[in-house]
């Protein structure tokens, strides 16, 4: 699977970006999706997914924040994140297994995408 993210760039503190990441394919059944982010210094961390069943998982620091969608075709993953903090920008990355069932926020993805930026500022 070969994925390509999008729609990076920079915002102000409590504004929104939405980021979108197209897959080569169909993903809608029997992948488990996520976004990955790392800041400078920082390892790469779970930002949130999205099993085969649309069930969502977020980690603590974005919850009530962004939110993790794909589309019915399957070949998008969205991440629309509100209430941008500093501590939020990061390398932004789009990631998929084709693994079904449980996929938390922990798993460890070995195909991601190049990333995108966000840079959050006040």
């Amino acid at each position: 699977v070969t994925l390509q993210e999008s729609g990076g760039g920079s915002a102000q503190v409590g504004g929104s970006l939405t980021l979108s990441c197209v897959s080569s394919t169909n993903t809608s059944r029997g992948y488990c999706m996520g976004w990955l982010r790392q800041a400078p210094g920082k390892e790469r961390e779970g930002v949130a997914t999205i099993d085969s069943n649309g069930i969502t998982r977020y980690t603590d620091s974005v919850k009530g924040r962004f939110t993790i969608s794909k589309d019915g075709a399957g070949n998008t993953l969205r991440l629309q994140m509100n209430s941008l903090k500093p501590e939020d920008s990061a390398i932004y990355y789009c990631a998929a297994a084709s693994v079904g069932g449980y996929c938390p926020v922990s798993f460890v993805f070995q195909n991601w995408g190049q990333g995108t930026q966000v840079t959050v500022s006040s």
